[in-house]
C-alpha cells in the first residue's frame, strides 16, 4: 500500500489540503499528531486514512510508529510536513525510511533565522543585523552605534510573527531583549534594521536546480502589538522590474543554500535601497495560500509540491490568470464569541470565490499576537488588483463577530 506520512496538520489550509491531494492521488494517508483534541476528532478528517497519536517532538517515538507501519506491509513513499515546526524532523525521518529528494541540511538552515542571516550576510539584500548569543553581555551602546532606530527584535526560531517586535527607541529595545532573555534563556536574539517599503511574498519550487516561481503576492500589514498580515494580493501579471528583482534574490538564495530540489517561500520588502529579504521558510505558506494560487492560476501548489517530493516533475504553468485578493479578519478587543453574522452575504457578494470562518461559538477571541489570531478570510477575484481588493474588502465588511465581554 503506497503510503505518505504527514507529521502534523491544521484543520484547514495548505497542510490539510496536501493530505486531501495525497488521497486523491491514490496514496494511503497517515497523520502523526500530538494534539489530543485532534486525535479524538479524527472522524472529522475524512481524507486521513489513519491518525496516530504520538509525540511529534520525539523522533524516537515517531520512528517506533513508522516501524509498526512497515511491519504491517505499508510501502512508505514519503514522510513530510507542511507545518512549520515539523518540516525539518519530517525530512530527517524521510532520510532514514524513504528516498528523500529534498535536502534536510538546507531545510534546517532555512528554518533558523540566525543561520539564514549568517549564510546570506554578504548579500546586498540582507538587512544590517546583530546577533546576541545566549549568556552574552549586552552592550546597548554597541547596538546603537551599529544600527539606527527603528529596529526589529526577533527570536531565530520565531514563526507566524509571534516573536517579532518593533523597537522605536532604546527603552523599548531593552524591554524586548530582556523579555526574550527570560522567555528563551538558551536562545539567541537577532536585532536588525527596520526595512520600510512594500512587502511581497514569493512562492517557489526548485526542480533539478531550476527555479519555478509559483506566485508573487503583495501583502498588507496591520501594525498593532505585532506585525500581522491581513491582506494578500496575488499578481496575475508581475511588473518586469519587480519580477527581475525577485528572480535575482531567488537565484542567489538557491545558490547560497545549495538547493537542487525544494519548496520555499520568501518575504521581501522593496526599500529605497533595493530588495531586502525579511525571511525564508522551507515550505509553502500555510492558511489560504494554496487556495489563492489555485484561484489565480488554476493549479494546486500543494499537489505540485507533493509531486516534487516524490521525485516527479512539477508544473506551475498557469491554466488561467486572475487577480486574487484575500482579506483576513481580526478583532480589536478580547471577548467570548457568541455568534458570527454575515457569512452568507459575504459569500453572495460580487467576485467572492471563498469565505472561511475559523472559530466556533464560545471561543475566546483576542487582538492578534500572531498569524494564528486571524479568525476569518474572504477571497475574491477581479479583472485588476484594485477590483479584486474592492470585492474582498466589501464582502469582509459583511462579517461581524459578536463577542461577550470576558
Amino acid at each position: 500500500m503506497k503510503t505518505i506520512i504527514f507529521i502534523g496538520t491544521n484543520k484547514s489550509g495548505s497542510s490539510r489540503e496536501a493530505i486531501t491531494e495525497a488521497k486523491r492521488l491514490g496514496f494511503f494517508t497517515v497523520v502523526f499528531t500530538k494534539n489530543l483534541k485532534q486525535w479524538k476528532q479524527r472522524g472529522e478528517y475524512t481524507d486521513v486514512h489513519e491518525m496516530i497519536f504520538v509525540d511529534t517532538d520525539n523522533l524516537s517515538e515517531m520512528k517506533e510508529q513508522i516501524n509498526k507501519l512497515l511491519s504491517k506491509g505499508m510501502d512508505i513513499k514519503m514522510i513530510v510536513s507542511f507545518v512549520n515546526s515539523y518540516v525539518y524532523s519530517a525530512s530527517v525521518l524521510c532520510d532514514e525510511f524513504c528516498k528523500n529528494y529534498f535536502s534536510s541540511n538546507a531545510i534546517q538552515l532555512m528554518s533558523d533565522k540566525e543561520e539564514t542571516r549568517s549564510i546570506l550576510k554578504n548579500q546586498p539584500y540582507t538587512p544590517k543585523y546583530i546577533v546576541i548569543k545566549p549568556g552574552e553581555t549586552i552592550s546597548f551602546e554597541k547596538i546603537i552605534s551599529k544600527l539606527h532606530f527603528p529596529l526589529m527584535v526577533k527570536s531565530p526560531k520565531s514563526t507566524g510573527s509571534k516573536d517579532v517586535l518593533l523597537a522605536k527607541k532604546e527603552e523599548q529595545l531593552k524591554k524586548h531583549i530582556f523579555m526574550f532573555r527570560e522567555k528563551y534563556p538558551d536562545g539567541a536574539i537577532i536585532i536588525e534594521e527596520y526595512i520600510d517599503g512594500d512587502q511581497y511574498l514569493v512562492e517557489a519550487l526548485v526542480h533539478n536546480n531550476r527555479i519555478m516561481t509559483a506566485g508573487v503576492i503583495e501583502q498588507e500589514i496591520t501594525k498593532g502589538k505585532r506585525f500581522i498580515i491581513t491582506g494578500y494580493g496575488v499578481l496575475a501579471n508581475v511588473p518586469n522590474d519587480i519580477k527581475k528583482g525577485i528572480e535575482g534574490v531567488l537565484h542567489s538564495v538557491i545558490e547560497q543554500f545549495g538547493i537542487k530540489n525544494g519548496a520555499l517561500h520568501l518575504e521581501l520588502r522593496l526599500s529605497k535601497s533595493g530588495w531586502k529579504l525579511i525571511e525564508i521558510n522551507p515550505r509553502i505558506s500555510g492558511s489560504a495560500m494554496n487556495k489563492m494560487i489555485q484561484a489565480a492560476f488554476g493549479f494546486s501548489l500543494v499537489e505540485e509540491t507533493l509531486k516534487l517530493q516524490l521525485g516527479g516533475s512539477p508544473s506551475v504553468i498557469p491554466k488561467h490568470k486572475k487577480y486574487v485578493f484575500t482579506q483576513f479578519l481580526i478583532v480589536s478587543r478580547k471577548g467570548i464569541l457568541e455568534r458570527v453574522t454575515g457569512k452568507g452575504r459575504a459569500r453572495r457578494s460580487p467576485g467572492v470565490v471563498g469565505v472561511y470562518v475559523k472559530p466556533k461559538k464560545g471561543t475566546l477571541l483576542t487582538p492578534p499576537l500572531s498569524m494564528g489570531d486571524r479568525y476569518a478570510y474572504v477571497m475574491a477575484s477581479g479583472a485588476s488588483m484594485e477590483e479584486a481588493k474592492k470585492f474582498a474588502k466589501s464582502a469582509a465588511n459583511e462579517i461581524t463577530f459578536h463577542q461577550a465581554k470576558e
